[in-house]
């Protein structure tokens, strides 16, 4: 059985991962960390997760629950998730990374951390989308001179845009085809824009209601057009995947992996 930690167990994804560990008998609920000053300080981590009590309060004293986990499972904020890194590698557990929106300073610091440990990090957990990112990467490899746009949408308290589930498919679509996706991002289209750039990867990005995620990415060459697609109907997959995760990461070389590795997509 792997001892668990849930960063972030407040919020709707941590409390999505502590319902997913009390439902599995391979898991067991070792900590519940959240933001300094939280409301839900004190609070039985299970039944803030609308299950039964698991006898774990929700705290933000990350180095004790720390100290009693084999890995750490994080759906935080950034600056949150670069710090957790860096103790997790003290203590040399695990850390599953599914929080969005770093910057490159921020990447570096999870980058150095996993010298230490296993860190798997991805912008989106779900199984599903981790093998569409595969076929995005075979469809923009075998069509060249398709363009690419990418169409998600997600409920209207998301924070961060494009998604980091729209910029993990957008890197497997750079990759396959060589070129930067930092300079060859195209957003925010509005007025006279000119013509689209034949090497451009197109974002859009809609938020609204309470959709989990949808996901679209399209391959648009002449005459014809191809679409390939997922719909989060349950945060319940990104806690599956994350569990997943963690289960693979359990005794693994320190490293920083993606759920690629953790499906054998990368072997």
């Amino acid at each position: 059985m792997i001892r668990v930690a849930v960063a972030g167990a407040a919020g709707r994804m941590g409390r999505a991962v502590v319902r997913a560990i009390s439902e599995s008998d391979a898991f067991r609920l070792v900590g519940a960390l959240d933001a300094p000053g939280s409301s839900d300080a004190g609070k039985d981590a299970g039944e803030l997760a609308a299950c039964a009590a698991m006898s774990v309060a929700v705290t933000d004293d990350a180095q004790a629950v720390l100290a009693q986990a084999n890995a750490v499972v994080d759906f935080s904020a950034p600056a949150a998730s670069v710090q957790l890194a860096k103790l997790a590698a003290q203590a040399h557990v695990a850390h599953v990374i599914g929080t969005t929106g770093f910057s490159a300073e921020q990447e570096s610091e999870i980058a150095a951390a996993a010298r230490e440990i296993p860190i798997v990090k991805s912008g989106n957990m779900s199984l599903g989308v981790t093998l569409l990112a595969s076929l995005v990467k075979q469809a923009a490899k075998a069509l060249p001179d398709f363009d690419i746009e990418i169409l998600e949408m997600h409920h209207r308290k998301k924070l961060d845009a494009p998604s980091g589930t729209a910029l993990l498919l957008g890197a497997a679509a750079a990759q396959a085809r060589g070129i930067s996706l930092e300079e060859n991002s195209l957003r925010d289209r509005d007025g006279y824009t000119g013509p689209r750039p034949g090497s451009a990867i197109g974002f859009a990005s809609l938020r609204g209601g309470t959709i989990v995620g949808e996901h679209q990415v399209v391959f648009a060459g002449p005459q014809e057009r191809l679409v390939l697609s997922h719909t989060a109907e349950d945060r319940a997959i990104f806690a599956r995947g994350a569990l997943a995760a963690a289960r693979w990461a359990h005794g693994k070389s320190p490293g920083l992996y993606t759920m690629q590795d953790v499906l054998g997509l990368n072997a």
